[in-house]
This record gives structure tokens, C-alpha cells and sequence, in this order.
């Protein structure tokens, strides 16, 4: 059948926008993702290294390292509240909004901290002012991955949804790289310049990163998918659609989530656990995470590519059971000071194994929901699952046994209970490697 000559023309001017936007969908979150992690991240590094001593120093050194962990895990109980109120923005005004205003939340707040008093300048309003910002950041970062994730999976090529999606987490990674990268000249300071003024430069940079990420993202525009979608909604709110269809989904995320244990254990807890239980340098451990961390920007890719091949399942249950078993040799080469086995099983279980898992979720959790609820049902369902996460260094420091040489292990077993659980959820979900994007969701 011929074609009319309007229709062609329109047709033809067209033709360059879906070849265009899949990779600037994946460079915006990319780059945002890694704005927003950095941020968020290097609040992390400063409760392992530095907070105890500065905003808790009228504790002995367990206690005020198992109270640093709780500003930072703090972040995980505003998640839910955040993914709750920008999810259902999202679905509702579009994911353009969300991603605007979760990376100005975070910029804002992180710079902040920087200027935060310490305990012994202002008392116990240091250490509440520290708690109130680190809760804003949860906020943000509640609907920074499931808006990126979102924006990118119905941007993407049907048959490469899995690679497209993945540089959100790339950029996630990338932006624990720099946090890190960032620390290790700061961490190198006389303990006295660390203490007074060091500590806060990290805080301060986030100004330049997040104007940087404000940049590339005011031009993104919304996706196909959500505009369609707008066209043919009812008067229903995005959350009782998620609630009355899609509640088994819901759960199933929130279960599979929980194998971001691996990252807060890896990134936190054991950072702390060798620098101040067994005396290991701050620069050696911060080096293992910056080289995991850039095996792992290879690496998620790769699985996310082999993921659109052979299916979601197989690879992100690949990652969650494989890192629950090299937890245990990483943590075992740290409790004997063993360097190169640390730097092996190190890069081994962050690096490779978990980026398996890392690289598949942003993919797989999109796809177990409809448009009309996907930023919502991955917010939700992510970080009611990550506030285990979230706390999991605090949990950790709770059950570690610092005289006992085999004092770890009942961390180990934490890490493995946790990640065969998350394992599980996803072995009883649909594979959605092949489903069409408007079928998504479906029953």
C-alpha cells in the first residue's frame, strides 16, 4: 500500500529520534546516577572512617562506630516515604520531574553536611542536624534509580533493554569511584587535619558534580512510553493500581532488593571492620574499592548484554548466590591480614560476581510492572528491600565479634541468608527477556 506523501515526510523526520534516544536516556541517567552516588557514597566513606570520631566522640570506639552506621542507614527509613511520594509523581507528571528534583535534594543536602558543626562545637544538635540531612538524602536517592531506570527501560531498543538500563548502575558505580577516589588523598592527612577540616571537601565538591548532572538532564525528554500511557489513564492513583494488580511483583522486588546487603557490607562495613578492628591501612582497603569498582563498570555491561540473550533470572540469581559465597573468603582474608587475598576475593565478589546481579536488576524490576505504575512499583519494592540493606552495617557491627578471629563469620552468615532469599524471589518471577514492552506487567 502507498504511502501519503504527508505521512512520509513526517515519517522521515522522525526516522533519527529512536536511534538518538536510548543513548542519551543512558548517558543522562549515567551521568545523574553518578552525581547522585557520589553524593551519597562518600557519606558512607566519612561514617566508616571519620563520623564515629567527630559527631560521637563520647562513645568508646565500637559504640561510636555502630552509631555512625546509623546516620548512614538512617537514609534507608526516608527511602520508603521518598519512593512513595516521587513514585507516584512520576507515574503521574513524568519522570523527567523526579529526576530534576532528586539530584538538586541531593546536591543540596550533601553540601550541607560539609558545613555541619562538629559534637564538639554545637553538642548533640551536631549529630541531629547530620541525622536530618542524611534523611533528605534518602529522599532523593529513593526516587533517583527507579526514575532513571524507568526513563531508560522505555527508551530502549526492545531487544536490548537490559544493556540500555544497566548504565544507571554503571553510573552508580562510577560515582562510589570518584567518592573513593576523592578519599584517598583526604584519608592520607594527619588525623588532626582529617578530623578538623579534611573531611569536609568531599562534601563541598558536591556543588560542581551536581551542576554538572543538572546540565546533561534538562534536555532529556520524556519517554514514548509514559506519553502513551498519560493518554489512556483513568482517574485512578498510580498507587491503587499498584496495590490492586500488582501486588505479588511488589513483593517479589522487595525480597530481591535485599541483596544490596552485598554492597553496603562490601563498600561500609568492611571498610571499618579492617580499618578499625584488625589496623589494616585506609588507603589499601580504599584502593580494593576503587578497583572493584572499575572492574565492575566493565562488568555490569556484560552481564546486562548476556542477560538480554539468556534471560534476566538465571544471571542476576548467577550474582546474588555467587557473591553470598565469596563473602565468606573476602571477610576471612581480611580477619588474618592476608593483602593479596583481600585484593583477589575483593575484586572477585564486588567487582565481578555482584555486578552480575548489579547490572540485571534495573532491567528485571521495570519489567515486572505496567507504565502506569513502573517508577512507583520500583521505588517502592527497591527500597523497602534496600533498608535492610541499608542497615546491614550496623547489623554487622552489632554481631561482630572483634576478639574472636573467627568473629566474623556470623556476618558472613547475615550476608548468605540474606542474598539466597533475594535469590529465591527472583527464581519464582516471569522472564520477561522476550515480553513486548506494552505487555509488560500483564498477568
Amino acid at each position: 500500500m502507498a504511502t501519503a506523501p504527508g505521512k512520509a515526510t513526517q515519517q522521515t523526520a522522525a526516522a533519527p529520534q529512536p536511534n538518538r534516544s536510548p543513548r542519551k536516556a543512558a548517558l543522562a541517567s549515567w551521568i545523574g546516577s553518578a552525581v547522585e552516588y557520589y553524593d551519597f557514597f562518600i557519606y558512607g566513606t566519612a561514617a566508616a572512617l571519620v563520623f564515629g570520631k567527630i559527631f560521637f566522640p563520647a562513645f568508646d570506639p565500637a559504640a561510636a562506630a555502630v552509631a555512625a552506621f546509623a546516620t548512614f542507614g538512617v537514609a534507608y527509613i526516608t527511602r520508603p516515604i521518598g519512593a512513595v511520594l516521587l513514585g507516584h509523581i512520576g507515574d503521574k507528571y513524568g519522570r523527567k520531574k523526579v529526576l530534576t528534583f532528586t539530584l538538586l535534594l541531593m546536591g543540596v543536602s550533601t553540601f550541607m553536611v560539609g558545613l555541619l558543626p562538629t559534637y564538639g562545637q554545637a553538642g548533640i544538635a551536631s549529630p541531629v542536624m547530620l541525622v536530618i540531612l542524611r534523611m533528605l538524602q534518602g529522599v532523593s536517592a529513593a526516587g533517583e534509580q527507579a526514575g532513571a531506570n524507568s526513563m531508560t527501560l522505555e527508551h530502549a531498543p526492545p531487544n536490548r533493554r537490559a544493556f540500555f538500563t544497566s548504565f544507571t548502575l554503571s553510573g552508580t558505580q562510577a560515582g562510589l569511584i570518584l567518592a573513593t577516589l576523592v578519599f584517598l588523598p583526604i584519608s592520607a592527612l594527619p588525623e588532626e587535619q582529617l578530623l578538623s577540616w579534611g573531611w569536609r571537601i568531599p562534601f563541598f565538591l558536591s556543588a560542581v558534580v551536581v551542576v554538572v548532572g543538572f546540565w546533561v538532564r534538562r534536555t532529556l525528554p520524556e519517554t514514548p512510553a509514559f506519553k502513551e500511557e498519560v493518554s489512556h489513564q483513568d482517574d485512578r492513583l498510580p498507587l491503587t493500581v499498584l496495590f490492586q494488580e500488582h501486588k505479588a511483583n511488589l513483593v517479589r522486588v522487595i525480597f530481591a532488593a535485599l541483596v544490596s546487603v552485598i554492597s553496603t557490607i562490601f563498600s561500609v562495613f568492611t571498610l571499618s571492620y579492617a580499618v578499625n578492628t584488625m589496623h589494616l591501612p585506609r588507603s589499601t582497603m580504599l584502593t580494593v574499592l576503587v578497583l572493584a569498582n572499575v572492574v565492575a563498570l566493565g562488568a555490569i555491561p556484560m552481564f546486562a548484554s548476556l542477560a538480554d540473550r539468556i534471560g534476566r533470572r538465571p544471571v542476576f540469581m548467577f550474582g546474588a548466590l555467587g557473591s553470598a559465597a565469596l563473602a565468606w573468603p573476602y571477610m576471612w582474608a581480611i580477619s588474618t591480614s592476608n593483602i593479596p587475598l583481600i585484593f583477589v576475593f575483593g575484586l572477585l565478589l564486588s567487582g565481578v560476581v555482584y555486578s552480575a546481579a548489579n547490572g540485571v536488576w534495573p532491567a528485571m524490576y521495570g519489567e515486572m510492572f505496567s507504565t502506569r505504575v513502573r517508577l512507583s512499583g520500583m521505588a517502592i519494592g527497591t527500597q523497602l528491600g534496600f533498608a535492610l540493606g541499608g542497615f546491614a552495617p550496623t547489623i554487622s557491627a552489632a554481631i561482630l565479634r572483634p576478639e574472636d578471629p573467627m568473629g566474623w563469620v556470623p556476618v558472613a552468615i547475615f550476608v548468605s541468608c540474606t542474598s539466597a532469599i533475594s535469590a529465591f524471589s527472583v527464581f519464582t518471577a516471569r522472564e520477561t527477556c522476550r515480553v513486548p514492552m506494552h505487555e509488560l506487567g500483564s498477568k
